[in-house]
């Protein structure tokens, strides 16, 4: 019956969605677009280009039809897609757990599923989800890693790691005696990451070459598989028998578990974070889930966090600058230290608002629900939809983040836009870029990242002067995106 309804809606003409604003449809084909807006083998790279040819024809007078759209087909249900903040925020806050909230939809993650296990927080919907996130919140808390003790401690540990990088690096510039060396950062960040999530966070004991040579490329390897994975399963599972990738698979999933069992090894002494980790594991292998897409999926977001912040300030030296002068005397991260670091806090919180690692979040409606926006008005999405909460383009969303409200167009890295809002008692409450998601699923990892992005960009700078090689840089998208270049820049000791 209900997907009779459906043919019959969507031969009709008839809007699928009801309330006081409705979203405007759009079709399969329509001409002007860069793609088609849905994921296949030819556009799955580039995944911001079909979010962008949801809206290429919506020419709409009224800003919520423009903002928010569906396409509807095959008697399946609505597929909807918003850059609208009001909207996504709402969503956000209506996801859980309860009945008649929305739903994490696990479509997009099947392809990490399938290498790190359908019993972790990524991908657990109900009340599995909700168990390990209790179990979660004591070691990923801000009240935990921000309590002076606890702080103290990693802040030192995750403070001598990127300082062993950087003079490693800082050496290599003196030593060529060159004035201005060009280098990837990423490739750089990459390791860092990884040997502050291993060594630091979970009191593993891995070695820094081991880190670089080994484990970061079969992660990111790994990662890249997940997505092809994820879009074409049976395709690529022929592609990797016909070819023989199906052995370098399995060398990045023999590397992930010997990841994870290094990251496990310290649970039973406590070492590193393990001793806020409460209760006993009645499943095991959840928490191997759970260490595998942490170890993964921590080292794409936070590289991408470090590199879009870097890249950002590689193109303007004065800002550059003005960071290094207020930080240049901060030998310790504390608490109280990073809260008085206010630029730099608005260069990351900017980083997040422009270049948000996480650029969509994907949710499914289990019932019609209905929706109370900011503004009083209402939306019933129908049950069964597929929902993608387009945070890249919501980010840039003039109306919300413009000239108007912030004094700096939505689409520039201005970091002093976060004081304008300071100003006009705008808080981070009423106006959020969704860098870390919102509400219940939220990322727990929010605290750590930002612990980690802030240490590695403020060593960084303390060291180093650094320039742009290109005068732009796109983005490249995957699980999370990334400057299109590398973080070309060149470097120069300060």
């Amino acid at each position: 019956m209900i997907f009779l309804k459906n043919i019959l809606q969507q031969l009709m003409g008839i809007n699928p969605f009801r309330g006081d604003v409705l979203p405007s449809r759009t079709y399969v084909f329509e001409r002007g677009r860069p793609c088609l807006p849905f994921p296949h083998l030819l556009n799955y790279k580039t995944p911001l280009l079909i979010f962008d040819a949801f809206y290429t024809n919506a020419k709409s007078p009224d800003l919520f039809e423009r903002d928010n759209r569906y396409l509807y087909l095959m008697g399946m249900p609505p597929i909807f897609i918003t850059r609208d903040p009001a909207v996504i925020k709402s969503i956000l806050l209506a996801t859980g757990d309860k009945p008649g909230q929305f739903d994490r939809d696990t479509s997009p993650m099947a392809g990490i599923a399938r290498a790190t296990g359908v019993n972790s927080l990524l991908y657990a919907n109900g009340k599995v989800w909700r168990k390990q996130k209790q179990m979660s919140a004591g070691p990923f808390g801000k009240g935990t890693l921000f309590q002076p003790e606890e702080f103290h401690e990693f802040e030192k540990t995750f403070r001598k790691t990127i300082e062993e990088r950087l003079i490693v690096l800082r050496d290599a510039l003196k030593i060529s005696q060159k004035k201005l060396t060009r280098i990837e950062i990423e490739q750089e960040i990459q390791p860092v990451m990884l040997e502050m999530l291993v060594n630091n966070f979970f009191g593993g004991s891995v070695e820094y070459k081991e880190l670089r040579e080994r484990y970061v490329p079969a992660l990111l390897s790994l990662i890249d598989y997940m997505i092809t994975d994820t879009v074409a399963p049976n395709l690529s599972a022929i592609h990797q028998f016909v070819t023989g990738k199906n052995v370098a698979v399995q060398q990045w999933r023999e590397a992930l578990e010997d990841l994870t069992d290094i990251a496990l090894a310290g649970r039973g002494e406590k070492a590193g974070h393990w001793k806020n980790f409460i209760g006993d594991v009645e499943d095991e292998e959840a928490l191997r889930s759970n260490i595998r897409v942490f170890l993964a999926g921590a080292l794409e977001a936070t590289t991408s966090f470090a590199t879009w912040t870097l890249s950002h300030l590689s193109r303007q030296p004065e800002l550059q600058e003005q960071v290094y002068s207020e930080i240049k005397d901060t030998n310790v991260y504390d608490p109280e230290s990073l809260t008085e670091a206010k630029l730099l806090n608005n260069c990351l919180n900017e980083t997040l608002r422009l270049t948000p690692s996480l650029y969509f979040f994907p949710r499914k409606a289990t019932a019609d629900t209905w929706l109370k926006l900011d503004d009083t008005r209402k939306i019933m999405i129908p049950k069964g939809t597929t929902i993608r909460l387009d945070i890249w383009n919501a980010n840039r969303n003039e109306f919300f983040w413009g000239k108007k409200v912030s004094g700096y167009p939505a689409g520039s890295f201005a970091p002093a836009r976060w004081d304008v809002l300071a100003r006009k008692g705008v808080s981070r409450r009423n106006l959020t870029h969704f860098g870390f998601g919102l509400g219940a699923r939220v990322c727990p990892g929010q605290f750590l990242g930002q612990l980690e992005v802030g240490l590695v960009v403020g060593a960084f700078i303390k060291v180093f002067k650094f320039k742009a090689v290109n005068n732009v840089t796109g983005a490249r998208a995957g699980v999370t995106t990334k400057p299109d270049d590398g973080t070309l820049i060149d470097l120069e000791l300060r």
